[in-house]
């Protein structure tokens, strides 16, 4: 069992940026980021592999966001740029044994989610 914890959510303004954090307790294949609106469905957002596989990224991000790795610390972050207020939304962390996916049943394993609110 992985235990996947985020952080680094909070309230910022447009235009402005955020990094989140997804801390792991074991190391997967895969690592994505997901994120879900109120009265939404839960949307992916990005993805990479520890072996350098991707990353991949939802179109409505691509450009703004980042995901990255550190294998030492069996982190991943998601850093996000130029944020729009529809960016707002419960950002989840996902791990999986298997190769990217950008559906929710791709993943194994969720973490609780982390709020980011962008204000206009």
């Amino acid at each position: 069992q992985v235990q996947l914890v985020e952080s680094g959510g909070g309230l910022v303004q447009a235009g402005g940026s955020l990094r989140l954090s997804c801390a792991a307790s074991g190391r997967t294949f895969t690592v994505g980021w997901f994120r879900q609106a109120p009265g939404k469905e839960r949307e992916f957002v990005a993805a990479i592999g520890w072996s350098g596989v991707g990353p991949l990224y939802a179109d409505a991000v691509k450009g703004r966001f980042t995901i990255s790795g550190d294998a030492a610390r069996n982190t991943v972050y998601l850093q996000m740029n130029s944020l729009k207020p529809e960016d707002t939304a419960v950002y989840y962390c996902a791990a999986s044994n298997g190769f990217l996916a950008v559906t929710k049943g791709g993943y194994n394993y969720w973490g609780q989610g982390t709020q980011v609110t962008v204000s206009s």
